[in-house]
């Protein structure tokens, strides 16, 4: 039996080479574990085939605390790949995704769980940024982009806090850079998105794995297959079956 089906909302938290960023999480994740507005409440981790020798750590990290899980890839798959996998692993009714650079706040998941049983995405929009210029104004041009091609009328939706209704995150479409457009998505399929805002943190350790780049020319690229795939997208419902 999948663990997670034994708890009412799963934390899926994705990482690539955080090996300095792990004990902050054992210590803020296991906090909120116990305090959670959903409970009981479960962590899963998706190490994306993390090189920096941080993977048997976050097995010890896992076996010494309860409701704490993981998977590992055997390669580096990038960050859509690890939410498909955490999304389609967790069995609970609803599942939450925040970043391992802990630049946003489990705590923060309290603002998002009162609405969760209303909207299949629950959002944060991130106020008061701490991230560098660059970072920031590359953010910007990028939501601003995203929202022009894709019409969801998100803020902020790169935003790493997010809690939706599980068999909603189990249905979406991902491919490779789909986790750019996951309201857009939860729209697609039907679904009701709300924006709250949440804290930011300046990260604390570890390195950002994204430069001015790839967070400007992957959105770029992304948009148009998102728009694609859209136009694409078969959407049915079943009226009647005799199938029981």
């Amino acid at each position: 039996m999948n663990p997670t089906a034994a708890y009412s909302f799963t934390i899926v938290v994705p990482l690539f080479n955080e090996r300095e960023n792990l004990p902050r999480l054992e210590e803020r994740l296991s906090a909120y574990r116990r305090k959670a507005t959903r409970q009981p409440a479960c962590v899963l981790f998706v190490d994306d085939g993390s090189t920096d020798g941080g993977s048997p750590l976050l097995a010890e990290l896992c076996a010494r605390n309860e409701g704490f899980f993981f998977l590992r890839f055997a390669e580096n798959r990038g960050l859509s790949a690890a939410l498909k996998a955490g999304f389609e692993a967790c069995e609970s009714p609803l599942v939450g995704y925040i970043d391992a650079d802990l630049q946003t706040d489990p705590d923060d998941f309290d603002l998002l769980l009162p609405h969760a049983d209303d909207y299949e995405l629950v959002t944060g929009i991130r106020t008061n940024r701490k991230d560098g210029f660059v970072k920031r104004v590359s953010s910007k041009i990028a939501n601003g982009w995203r929202r022009m091609m894709t019409g969801d009328g998100v803020a902020d939706t790169g935003c790493p806090l997010k809690v939706l209704q599980t068999a909603t995150a189990r249905k979406l479409p991902m491919f490779t850079g789909m986790h750019r457009f996951l309201p857009a998505l939860v729209q697609m399929t039907g679904g009701r998105v709300l924006q709250v805002p949440v804290r930011h943190f300046p990260r604390q350790a570890g390195q950002a794995k994204y430069h001015l780049f790839n967070r400007l020319w992957g959105p770029f690229n992304d948009c148009f297959a998102f728009r694609w795939m859209k136009k694409r997208y078969l959407d049915y419902r079943i009226e009647d079956s005799n199938l029981g």
